[in-house]
């Protein structure tokens, strides 16, 4: 596929920087077949958003056939294609009602399910963890994410953290821009790889209150730095081009 007629250089970009995101999940086995999803809202005043064509493994994605969505989930532009609707809804939910929701990421990594599927949840007791502290979310299962009344009692659930525990599901982080999320997303998974690591060693030490406060506020501080983490995300993009740069079309 070729570069959308009525792309701007803008839509190009945020294509551009979707789709490699797509292909480092590939590399590092955050895939589930065809299904999860990464979206990114195009730069303009209207709340499109850029989202995997259903069918597609995350290894096929590249810039030009990524879909536009609109947050009734019509398809825009050329080409057509179809969205999953169990990825819409919570995309579209986030998208469409929290100002500052630029992307949003959604995960079934083993470590991701079994920490939500656990009655613990996520424990603050690993450096990782500790800069999550007081900025994760928990929302119930209420079954495959198909139903758009879901919605609202999945904004009340998350209010204004942006790293989400999907009890019984999986991982899902947001944000105002890729490079925060991505980063939002790794805390989690990490947290819980280490969680999940150290569960046959009997109980972990947790962190103290006033250590997990001073890692969050350092943490807060590095993260509102809205190109924080590019150095990490460009190394990780040569490291895909090593491979295939097919990404970029």
């Amino acid at each position: 596929m070729a570069r959308p007629a009525d792309c701007s250089d803008a839509e190009w970009q945020a294509r551009q920087e979707l789709a490699a995101c797509y292909r480092i999940f590939h590399l590092w086995g955050w895939t589930e077949q065809i299904y999860n999803h990464i979206s990114l809202r195009v730069p303009g005043p209207e709340r499109h958003f850029l989202i995997n064509r259903f069918g597609l493994h995350y290894s096929e994605i590249c810039a030009s056939n990524l879909l536009k969505v609109d947050l009734s989930g019509r398809v825009l532009g050329e080409g057509g294609g179809q969205v999953n609707a169990a990825g819409f809804h919570p995309h579209a939910t986030l998208h469409g009602n929290i100002d500052h929701c630029h992307c949003v990421m959604h995960t079934h990594t083993t470590a991701g399910m079994a920490v939500a599927s656990s009655a613990t949840g996520l424990l603050i007791t690993n450096f990782y963890a500790a800069q999550l502290g007081g900025r994760v979310a928990y929302h119930d299962f209420e079954g495959i994410t198909v139903h758009a009344d879901e919605g609202a009692r999945m904004l009340q659930s998350i209010g204004d953290r942006p790293a989400v525990i999907l009890r019984n599901h999986g991982l899902l982080a947001w944000g105002p821009c890729l490079l925060g999320t991505f980063y939002t997303l790794w805390l989690m998974q990490r947290s819980c790889e280490i969680q999940l690591a150290g569960a046959a060693l009997g109980p972990a030490i947790e962190v103290p209150r006033d250590i997990q406060l001073k890692c969050q506020a350092d943490a807060a501080r590095v993260n509102t730095d809205p190109d924080f983490g590019r150095e990490n995300f460009d190394a990780l993009v040569r490291q895909i081009d090593r491979g295939d740069r097919s990404w970029r079309d």
